[in-house]
């Protein structure tokens, strides 16, 4: 099988990178990993060259290109069927679907207000309209799945929908969102795992300062 090669941004700022890293990372998927850093205003000239979008992720898999988060999931869950990126029962897995859709679709208003920041310091933030909304819905989400599968995870192990809603984890602890013991104990949970650690002892390091970022 050709080398599987994502191609990501700032570990620090890069939601969207996260997702698919830290589901492929979590299933024990062999990649390589490329991060370009982002440039000014967000993007960088290089993107443009790996995606047709002009934005990361993309997986580059011989000659196949593979863009969006969950796309990317998608494509990888395909080649490695017995890496449990999906729950094996099928009303779980289309629901670990729809809320993976859900959060790629959706949350704009808690998007826009806080973005992803590892090496933020918590600390609150005036919310504009929408804000509130979003997080509740996501605690909701969290909960109701949490008490279907009995846990720790979304669905019991981790799985593609975890890595999905994981910037969400740094968004809740970062603007100091949240204080339900449930959401609490699931955040928790994420950041313990190994692939979360792994990612976040990277973002740390990292000395690049994206302006429009740091709310």
């Amino acid at each position: 099988m050709a080398e599987l090669i994502l191609y990501i941004a700032n570990k620090n700022y890069s939601s969207w990178s996260l997702r698919p890293w830290m589901a492929m990372t979590a299933a024990g998927v062999p990649f390589r990993e490329e991060l370009i850093p982002f440039g000014p205003g967000g993007t960088t000239p290089r993107f443009r060259e790996l995606s047709p979008t002009g934005r990361v992720p993309v997986l580059h898999h011989g000659t196949v290109r593979v863009w969006e988060s969950l796309a990317i999931i998608e494509y990888v869950a395909e080649l490695f069927p017995d890496a449990g990126l999906w729950p094996s029962e099928p009303a779980l897995r289309s629901m670990a679907r729809s809320v993976s859709m859900e959060m790629l679709s959706g949350f704009r208003a808690l998007r826009g207000a806080c973005p992803m920041n590892i090496r933020r310091p918590v600390k609150a933030i005036a919310l504009p309209d929408g804000v509130a909304g979003d997080v509740k819905r996501i605690e909701d989400i969290w909960r109701d799945l949490r008490q279907i599968s009995g846990g720790p995870f979304l669905f019991g192990g981790f799985s593609a929908a975890d890595a999905m809603f994981a910037p969400v984890v740094n968004r809740f602890s970062a603007y100091d969102l949240v204080s339900d013991p449930e959401t609490l104990a699931y955040m928790a949970t994420m950041r313990a795992h190994p692939a979360w650690q792994a990612w976040e002892t990277a973002a740390l390091a990292e000395s690049w300062i994206v302006p429009e970022d740091e709310a």
